[in-house]
């Protein structure tokens, strides 16, 4: 079942041009948006999300269109980027608080699930987490309000491989629950632990968007890993 579809996208900048982008996302399925940096992974997801407003295309959720249904929708959606940006000397309780009257859907008891989860104390503040801690923070607040859908912008860049990996089975768990995840990196070894999908773009184009088996029978060759794969389509010894 496709939570998201996305309808030939277009966005055009002076120096780079986001291109006929089209792709599903699927309910209780991790998908892994792949592509170097600068591929246009993060204005497809603002374009998805209408942070960044589209030149053309067409976005749906639960078969509703954005445009016109957003502030539904976005109840719906859980987002996050690798990044934080709040208050440093900030207690989490009290970011929360400010946070949870954006959402009529809000939930205590699932908000008290993740934090138990993620292992995050109230008390601190940002400046007193380490990276980790705050991109579980960021997914604390993603997850919240019984989103159906977590899209996230490079969420792992900067981590260390321990708290990538911690990252990672976090996802797993959020698919066993039915959730469809959607996040993007250039990371190919979080693609090759979790992602059951994937959407390859390069140079502002779709290159591939299908299951991670059926990619790697169609562009891996014998012996080669999917990094290495990846190295060999974007050097362009293989048309994707």
């Amino acid at each position: 079942m496709s939570i998201a579809e996305i309808r030939n996208l277009c966005k055009h900048y002076p120096s780079f041009q986001l291109r006929d982008v089209s792709f599903c996302i699927e309910k209780g399925r991790i998908t892994g948006f792949i592509g170097r940096n600068g591929a246009g992974k993060t204005t497809t997801i603002g374009s998805m999300l209408n942070l960044v407003h589209p030149d053309g295309g067409e976005v749906l959720f639960f078969g509703r269109p954005l445009q016109g249904n957003e502030n539904e929708i976005k109840q719906m959606i859980g987002y996050s980027t690798g990044t934080v940006n709040w208050y440093p000397r900030k207690k989490l309780r009290d970011i929360v608080s400010v946070v949870k009257r954006f959402y009529n859907s809000w939930d205590e008891e699932t908000y008290c699930r993740y934090l138990r989860l993620f292992g995050l104390d109230e008390n601190k503040t940002p400046r007193e987490m380490s990276e980790g801690m705050k991109v579980k923070c960021n997914l604390l607040l993603a997850l919240s309000h019984r989103a159906e859908i977590l899209i996230l912008d490079e969420p792992t860049s900067g981590l260390d491989p321990f708290s990538r990996d911690e990252l990672l089975d976090i996802f797993l768990k959020l698919k066993g629950e039915g959730m469809a995840v959607f996040f993007s990196t250039h990371i190919i070894s979080d693609i090759e632990k979790c992602a059951d999908d994937i959407v390859y773009i390069s140079g502002g184009r779709i290159a591939a968007a299908m299951m991670k088996t059926a990619f790697e029978q169609e562009y891996s060759e014998p012996g080669e890993t999917l990094e290495q794969t990846f190295l060999r389509l974007e050097r362009g010894e293989k048309d994707a």
